[in-house]
C-alpha cells in the first residue's frame, strides 16, 4: 500500500537525521518506515477526532522506543536535535491529515527518548 497524501508521500522524513554520519541511515529508514505505516493507518482507518488519532500516534512512538535500542547498539541515540526532529515529524504528519489543533506532547506521550 502507497500513501495517497501528496504531501506526506512527498516529505523526505528525518532529513536533518539522515545529513549527519552520528545517526545510521539503516536505522532511520526504520524511523521513515515507523512514519509511513503512521500515514497509512491515518488514511486506512481515517480517525475521526484527536481521541481516535492519539492511539494511533502512541503506538507509533512506542516503535521509537524501541528503535532507539537499535541506536544504541549501533553507538547512536536519539539526542536533542533527534528528539526534537522525530517529534516534529510526529507534528508534520498530524497537520497534514487536518488535526491542526493536535497536542505535540500528547502525540509522543509515551516516549523515552
Amino acid at each position: 500500500m502507497v500513501v495517497e497524501n501528496e504531501r506526506a508521500a512527498g516529505r523526505e522524513f528525518l532529513a536533518l537525521l539522515y545529513r549527519d554520519d552520528y545517526f545510521p541511515d539503516r536505522l532511520l529508514d526504520k524511523g521513515r518506515e515507523i512514519l509511513l505505516r503512521l500515514c497509512l493507518r491515518i488514511e486506512t482507518e481515517q480517525p475521526a477526532d484527536l481521541a481516535t488519532l492519539y492511539p494511533m500516534a502512541h503506538a507509533a512512538t512506542e516503535e521509537f522506543n524501541t528503535l532507539q535500542d537499535e541506536f544504541f547498539a549501533a553507538g547512536s541515540e536519539f539526542e536533542t536535535v533527534a528528539r526534537d526532529e522525530i517529534a516534529g515529524e510526529f507534528w508534520f504528519v498530524a497537520q497534514t491529515y487536518g488535526f491542526t489543533d493536535a497536542d505535540l506532547e500528547e502525540l509522543v506521550a509515551p516516549r523515552d527518548w
